[in-house]
C-alpha cells in the first residue's frame, strides 16, 4: 500500500446505535477509544494514506465501519464503509458479557484467586473476538492485535442484548 499515517485519528461512535451501558461498561468504551487514539495500527486497502475518521454504527443488524479521510480543502480524500455481519460475533460477545458480569460482581466480594480466573477468561474471549474481528476485516482493512482488541470493546458497546 502507499505510503502514509495509517492510524486511525478520530473515532465516533454513532449514539443511535449504542446500547445502554454499566457504568463499568461505559468506562471500557472511553478507555477503548483513549488507548486507540494513543496508539493504533489502521490500514484500509486501498487508501492513500490517513490518518483516519472512522464512525462505527449499527445498520440493518451489521456493524458498519465508516472510514475517510480528509484533503486540504476540506473534502474527502478517500471514503469506504464496510459492512460486517455480527452473526459470526454474537455467541463470543454473549459469552463476553457473562464473564464480565460474574467478574465485576466478584470484585466486590471473591477471592483474588476466583477473580484472577474470572478475568483469565475474560480476557481469553476478548482476545478472541479481537482475532475473529481481524479475520472479518481481512482484506478490507489491516490492524495490529491491540487495535482489534479495542475496537472489540467498542463493537461490545454496540451490540444490544436480546
Amino acid at each position: 500500500m502507499a505510503g502514509g499515517d495509517h492510524r486511525l485519528a478520530s473515532i465516533v461512535i454513532d449514539e443511535r446505535s449504542l446500547a445502554a451501558a454499566t457504568r463499568e461498561a461505559e468506562h471500557e468504551r472511553q478507555v477503548a477509544i483513549f488507548d486507540l487514539l494513543e496508539a493504533n495500527l489502521f490500514e484500509p486497502e486501498g487508501a492513500p494514506g490517513g490518518p483516519y475518521d472512522l464512525v462505527l454504527s449499527l445498520i440493518d443488524g451489521r456493524l458498519a465501519f465508516d472510514i475517510g479521510t480528509e484533503a486540504e480543502g476540506g473534502r474527502r480524500a478517500f471514503e469506504r464503509r464496510h459492512l460486517l455481519s455480527l452473526t459470526p460475533f454474537r455467541p463470543l460477545i454473549k459469552d463476553y458479557f457473562m464473564h464480565c458480569d460474574s467478574y465485576y460482581a466478584a470484585i466486590r466480594n471473591a477471592s483474588p484467586n476466583q477473580i484472577e480466573v474470572l478475568d483469565m477468561g475474560r480476557r481469553a474471549l476478548h482476545n478472541e473476538g479481537s482475532e475473529l474481528l481481524r479475520e472479518r476485516l481481512a482484506g478490507k482493512v489491516t490492524t495490529d492485535l491491540d487495535t482489534a482488541r479495542r475496537l472489540f470493546t467498542l463493537i461490545c458497546a454496540l451490540y444490544r442484548r436480546p
